[in-house]
Parts: structure tokens; C-alpha cells; sequence
């Protein structure tokens, strides 16, 4: 059985690693892309801060049905209401701050909440834990890919750095 709280807490601690990323990479190439039909670096953090924002509100507002039409739409609706481009520091701190706030609200919600069933945009039927499970491992998804841009760029991403911490302490 998966708990709740375990996704929830899980879930801040990718999106502290997301963060951490961006303050990592640096602040006057956040234009960077490994190719040209990638999208930048920036792009993937803004990326994860707009799906991750929407689709948790979404579940929050009881919204159960995510395969219409008009699912972009309501993407525009939900996401942070921001420049599109936004610098560094801002970026990493509106990732940080929509976590904090979709996170504490959603620990508000039972478990009746979470195990009702929702439609995915792709006609899944899922529970809404499924779905939270879900959003976690798309944002681990383009993560991994601001990971590969850190790496492209000479930089030890954030959980590689405590990793070889731990063992230089063992």
C-alpha cells in the first residue's frame, strides 16, 4: 500500500532537487538545449513548475475528467500566473513555493480524496494518488533531463553531491 504522506514527502524532495538545479545551472544560459528539438534548460524548469501547479490544482478542485478537449485550456488556467520567462532566482523560488502550497493542501485531503477515481488525459482511469504519483514521475522525468544539462555543462546535479559526501563520511 502506498501511503500519501510518503508521495507528498517524496515529492518535495525531487522538487527540492529540481531547484537546486536551477540555482546550479548557470543564471545567463538558462537558454541552453542539448538539441535543437529539446527544450532549454529554462523551458524545463518552467515546464515543471506550470504541470506540476495545474495538474495537482486540477485534483484539488475535484476536477475528474482531464481527457477533453479544452485540457490545455484549463492547463492556462491552473498553472502559476507568471511571466513566461522568468530569471534564476525566481524560477527556483516559485518551484519551491508551489510545492509548499500544493503539498500542504493536499495533505489536508482524506483518504476518501485520494482513492477516488479520476479520468487522465490519456483515458486512464486512475485513483488521485495515482495521479499525485503520477505528476511526481513526470517532474522526476524532466528532471533527470535538466540533470543531463547540469552534467553537459560540468556540474555535479545536487543528489550526486550528497551521495559522494555520504561515502567520503563512511
Amino acid at each position: 500500500m502506498v501511503r500519501t504522506e510518503t508521495v507528498l514527502d517524496s515529492w518535495k524532495t525531487v522538487r527540492e532537487d529540481t531547484a537546486q538545479a536551477v540555482e546550479d545551472f548557470p543564471a545567463t544560459e538558462l537558454d541552453f538545449k542539448a538539441t535543437p528539438d529539446l527544450m532549454t534548460f529554462g523551458e524545463l524548469g518552467r515546464h515543471v513548475l506550470d504541470a506540476g501547479h495545474a495538474l495537482s490544482g486540477m485534483l484539488l478542485d475535484g476536477v475528474d475528467n482531464l481527457a477533453t478537449p479544452q485540457f490545455r485550456e484549463m492547463i492556462g488556467r491552473y498553472k502559476p500566473q507568471l511571466p513566461e520567462r522568468l530569471d534564476s532566482a525566481t524560477l527556483a523560488s516559485e518551484l519551491r513555493k508551489s510545492i509548499e502550497t500544493q503539498t500542504a493542501t493536499l495533505s489536508t485531503k482524506g483518504e476518501d480524496f485520494f482513492s477516488g477515481m479520476i479520468t487522465r488525459f490519456d483515458g486512464q482511469r486512475v485513483t488521485r494518488l495515482e495521479m499525485l504519483q503520477f505528476i511526481k514521475e513526470h517532474e522526476l522525468t524532466h528532471r533527470s533531463q535538466m540533470f543531463m544539462y547540469l552534467r553537459l555543462k560540468g556540474i555535479v546535479p545536487a543528489t550526486t553531491r550528497r551521495r559522494q559526501a555520504k561515502q567520503k563520511g563512511a
